[in-house]
Formats: structure tokens, sequence, C-alpha cells
């Protein structure tokens, strides 16, 4: 038989519990608020360009390009390498490419928005010399596969693993593992190691499914995009473990997880293109790890890119791997600090 007083009296332990946890209640109305305002910082302005122009720098006014820059919805973005640039008007993700110092443009026939901006663009520089260049179209899905498979490592590695260390201090199976000879090293090195087979085996299998599914492109190498991912997924793993190196609250923990994956899913490029986003939102997308995994694994899988074109990326997730593996070994504590 249900009893109302014994539902009664759990309700209310329950509602004491959460209330009496400072930290939780007060991320429970923070996070919503910090959420808007990022929304409105990262996104508000002008409205939304229809079209994408890709303008080769120049370091001398050209009286033209500053009359067409002037353009409403056109969005110009700055190129230093030349060939990168014809490659992203082959393949669709520019409109058009300028180059001023030369006096001449290039422009995918194929392309329905670069014909429109090549009317536009001819209207106020008709001096300007045509090259043409063809190519596979790059079609959204290719585009986004890279950021979908990354963002479920993100998830996957943050919150799986940042729930059960928090589950095992507070049901003491930490205080346990503290009176045998087990260091903080080697207890976290093996969530590492064991969260990082799983987090593969599983990206795997999405990379797989959906290539057999969409039949999106891979130019590059398997086995460069292999150690991507591997270096990507043990970047965030690492962050994972310093996050709740020393957190007992399951609802904290929800909310410090939380403020990192947010910013990365809707930073870091897994829906949208970062170019031609304000300088200081570039800057903060370059501090987050999920940037860096997808950056280097898009530029593999869509351009064919090879070590030494993104060996920055993975020199950077290498560092981060490094800092916040040390950090969460200094941090770390087998019962937490009651938070």
């Amino acid at each position: 038989m249900i009893s109302f007083q014994r539902f009664k009296a759990v309700l209310w332990a329950r509602n004491i519990e959460f209330w009496r946890d400072r930290t939780a209640l007060l991320w429970n109305l923070l996070f919503p608020i910090l959420l808007v305002v990022g929304f409105a910082a990262a996104f508000s302005g002008d409205p939304k360009a229809e079209f994408k122009v890709g303008v080769m720098e120049s370091s001398m006014p050209i009286e033209e390009l500053t009359a067409i820059e002037q353009t409403k919805y056109v969005e110009f973005v700055r190129y230093q390498d030349i060939n990168k640039a014809q490659d992203k008007v082959r393949h669709h993700e520019l409109d058009l490419l300028l180059d001023p110092m030369n006096a001449e443009y290039y422009v995918n026939d194929s392309s329905p928005k670069g014909y429109l901006v090549e009317k536009i663009l001819l209207q106020q520089w008709p001096a300007l010399t045509k090259h043409t260049v063809s190519g596979q179209a790059i079609r959204y899905v290719d585009f986004v596969v890279p950021g979908i498979i990354g963002m479920n490592m993100m998830f996957s590695c943050l919150f799986g693993l940042g729930y059960v260390l928090v589950r095992y201090r507070k049901n003491s199976v930490l205080k346990r593992l503290q009176a045998t000879p087990l260091s903080a090293f080697e207890f976290l090195t093996a969530q590492v190691v064991s969260r990082l087979l799983i987090v593969l085996c599983i990206a795997s299998f999405l990379f797989t499914a959906c290539y057999f599914l969409v039949g999106f492109v891979m130019r590059g190498s398997l086995g460069l995009l292999l150690l991507t991912a591997v270096l990507g997924a043990l970047a965030m793993i690492s962050l994972a473990l310093l996050i709740v190196s020393r957190v007992r609250s399951e609802e904290f923990a929800g909310g410090m997880l939380n403020l990192t994956t947010w910013p990365m899913m809707l930073l870091s490029g897994v829906w949208f293109s970062l170019e031609g986003a304000a300088p200081a939102v570039q800057q903060f997308a370059n501090l987050l790890p999920l940037t860096h995994l997808v950056g280097a694994a898009r530029a593999i899988m869509l351009d064919g890119a090879g070590f030494a074109d993104v060996q920055q990326h993975l020199l950077v997730l290498v560092s981060m791997t490094v800092g916040f593996l040390l950090l969460a070994t200094y941090w770390f504590r087998w019962q937490g600090d009651g938070r």
C-alpha cells in the first residue's frame, strides 16, 4: 500500500538536500543566464550573410575593394594561401575568391551562389579577370559528419568518465582504494585507457555506419584520422579528470560538465565554420580541445590533409592532454573536498 507520509518524507528530504547543496543551487540559477548571455555575445550583430567571398590579403589599399566590401549580406574572409582558398571555391565552401592585387577572381561555374556573386562583383569592378575552377561540391552532411562524431566523443569522454568518478567518490569506493598501494596516477591512467578504448570503439562504429548510410567524403589517410581521434579523446578524457578531480556532488559535477561541453558544442566548428567570426570568438574557440579535433579531422576527410597540414592541431591536443593530466593528478583527492 502506498503511503503518502513516506512519499512526503522522501520528497521533503530530497528538496532539503538540494537546497543545502549551495553550489548546485547556484549553478541551476546562473547557468541559464550565462547561456543566454553567451548566445547574445556570440551571435548578435548584423543579419547572417547570404554569400561568402574569399579575399587574398593585400598590403596596399585598393579603392574598388573598399567599395565592394561595403556590399550588404556578403561575408568577406581573408586568406593568405591562395591554393587553400581555391580548394574552398572548388568544393563550394566559398562562393567566389577575389585576388585584388592581380585584379582577378576565381569562381566555380557549377555554383549557383558563385554565379550571383560574380554578377554583383562585376557591377562594381568590371575590369577583373575571370578564372574558373571545378571540383566536387562538399555537401553539408560531408561537412558536419566530423563534427557530429567529435561531439559524440566529447560527451562520452566528459560525462561517461566524470559521473563515474564522482559516484565512486560519493559511494566511498575511492576511499577504499586509497587504503591499497594504488597511486592516484595509476588509478587515473587506468581510467584514461579504459575510456579511450570505449570511445574509439564507439567512434569507429559511428564512422563506419555513417559512411555506408550517407557516403560522406573521405580523402585523407585513415591512419592519420585514427591518430587524430586518439589524441582528441585523450585531451577530453584528461579534461574530464581535471574537472571532477575533487568533486563529490553529482549536481555540481553536472553543472561543471555542462559549462564545459556547451561552449565546445557551439563554438568548436561542429555545425558551422568559424571563418569570418569575431576574432575574440575564434581565439576562445582555439582554447577548446574539440576545436582542434574537429578541425584536424575535417581537413583530413574533406581536403586530404597530411600530417604536416594538421600537426599544429595535433601538437595542441598533446599539450592539452599532458597539462590536464598533470593538473588532475596534482588536484586529485580520494575523498573530495565536500562539494
